[in-house]
C-alpha cells in the first residue's frame, strides 16, 4: 500500500484506523468497555496482523452511543441491543426513501384526459 492509498482512506468511514488505546481516549472510555460492547457483538473491531483490535469511525460512532446509555444508567448489554436496533431502524429507513424515490422515477406519466 502506498501512502496515497493511505491517505485516500482518510475519509473511509469502515477503514479500522484507530487502536484500541487511541478509540477509548477518543470516546474518553476505557479499554474495557469496547472489550465488553465487543463481547456483547455490537461491534467486531478488526485485528491487525499482530492481533490488535483496531476501530473505524463508524465503529467509534456506534460505541459513543452506547457510552451514552450507560452513562444514563442503561445496563450495558441492554444499552447495545438498542444501539442494534437504532441502527436496523435507521438501516431499514434509508431503504424505503430509496424504495419511495425509485417508484417515483419509475411511475409512468399520467395519461392526458383528452387522449
Amino acid at each position: 500500500m502506498t501512502a496515497d492509498d493511505s491517505f485516500g482512506r482518510l475519509d473511509d468511514d469502515d477503514y479500522p484506523a484507530y487502536t484500541m488505546g487511541r478509540a477509548a481516549d477518543m470516546l474518553g472510555t476505557t479499554q474495557g468497555f469496547l472489550r465488553a460492547i465487543g463481547e456483547a457483538r455490537l461491534i467486531t473491531p478488526l485485528r491487525s496482523a499482530g492481533g490488535h483490535r483496531r476501530y473505524s469511525r463508524y465503529q467509534l460512532r456506534i460505541a459513543a452511543r452506547a457510552r451514552e446509555l450507560v452513562d444514563q444508567g442503561t445496563p450495558i448489554e441492554a444499552a447495545c441491543r438498542i444501539v442494534i436496533l437504532e441502527d436496523q431502524l435507521e438501516e431499514a429507513q434509508r431503504i424505503n426513501a430509496e424504495h419511495h424515490r425509485a417508484a417515483g422515477a419509475t411511475t409512468p406519466p399520467a395519461m392526458s384526459q383528452n387522449g
